[in-house]
């Protein structure tokens, strides 16, 4: 494991449950220095100077942000991904000479697998497979956030509407990918231990961008993901999904109602579970590009890439410790 030269692994694994929560509340601490700029005059200034900033500024995210590798392979980050022991499989090569996207799954209540694998490069994602660039797509809203969008962009993370993932996989040179998460807000509220429900059967806008760009679609899944928090039952049909479901259709949220362990105790709280994440790629289904692509296209490639995720799910369960007769179910 070995984090840092200064530290053996024993007191690397005692210190990675201390340092998590404070590392995990970065976006708090920036919520503070936003607070502190709007009240203190004297920082004014600065805050007058940094709104100037984000007006010039503010078309970046849709035209590619700017990701820094140097900035994924921050310690800091390392030290978050260390909590969920993570752990990467590759199935296959995965060539610069074209252009990808990474399709993952499942969404979890903040698809902690997603980032500590593709943003932070703690898995060693971009030293295996080299001459790519990433993006991972993320709501827009992520972006009016002052500071916060900074980090992100620096991360590569782009907004989740189809112009900005269009422009980045029509960038030249190739080797240009883009991480979306298909099951979005909708299939956060599926987010229980032993669950393994995805909302997939009607998303296929991320299809139709394949086509339309000639990116080959490469199916991921993050084993242990859904064992992050534990959420109030709401299975499909209950009166407490029908009222988080109509939430999240007026404003987009999904009003998870969760709890993980806190600061100084492991049973409650806002900080995520310590449990194992194993993250498998799998092979890129080769996509024939089409600028004006039909609609039996995308459900011909709709239907062969659920196929891919659900063979992907089939051969790796193991690792996890899923039972046999434990299935993917595609909502």
């Amino acid at each position: 494991m070995t984090l840092t030269r200064f530290l053996d692994e024993k007191t690397e694994r005692a210190l990675i449950p201390i340092l998590f929560p404070v590392i995990f509340s970065v976006p708090f601490y920036m919520l503070c220095i936003i607070v502190a700029c709007l009240v203190i005059p004297t920082l004014w200034p600065i805050t007058i100077a940094y709104g100037i900033w984000l007006y010039i500024d503010r078309n970046s995210p849709w035209k590619g942000s700017r990701p820094k590798l140097a900035f994924k392979n921050l310690g800091l980050w390392k030290w978050y991904a260390a909590y969920f022991d993570p752990e990467l499989i590759l199935t296959s090569e995965y060539p610069a000479d074209r252009n990808y996207i990474f399709g993952n799954h499942p969404h979890g209540i903040m698809s902690i697998g997603t980032l500590i694998t593709f943003s932070f490069n703690a898995n060693g994602f971009f030293d295996k497979v080299k001459g790519l660039k990433m993006r991972i797509a993320t709501l827009p809203i992520n972006f009016w956030l002052p500071i916060y969008r900074d980090m992100i962009m620096h991360l590569g993370s782009i907004p989740s509407d189809a112009s900005a993932i269009e422009y980045c996989l029509n960038e030249t040179p190739s080797g240009q990918i883009v991480g979306i998460v298909p099951g979005g807000a909708e299939e956060s509220l599926d987010s229980h231990p032993g669950n393994y429900e995805l909302t997939l059967a009607k998303r296929k806008g991320f299809v139709r961008i394949a086509i339309k760009t000639g990116a080959s679609l490469v199916p991921v899944y993050h084993f242990g993901e859904q064992n992050t928090y534990f959420q109030i039952p709401n299975h499909r049909g209950s009166w407490v999904r029908k009222i988080q479901s109509a939430y999240k259709k007026h404003t987009g949220v999904a009003p998870v109602i969760v709890t993980g362990r806190g600061w100084f105790n492991k049973w409650i709280g806002l900080v995520p579970k310590q449990t194992k994440i194993i993250t498998v790629v799998g092979e890129p289904i080769p996509v024939t590009k089409n600028p004006e692509p039909t609609s039996e296209e995308i459900d011909a490639l709709h239907a062969k890439y659920v196929e891919a995720l659900t063979q992907l799910f089939e051969q790796h369960k193991h690792r996890a410790a899923i039972p046999e007769n434990e299935h993917l179910v595609i909502c």
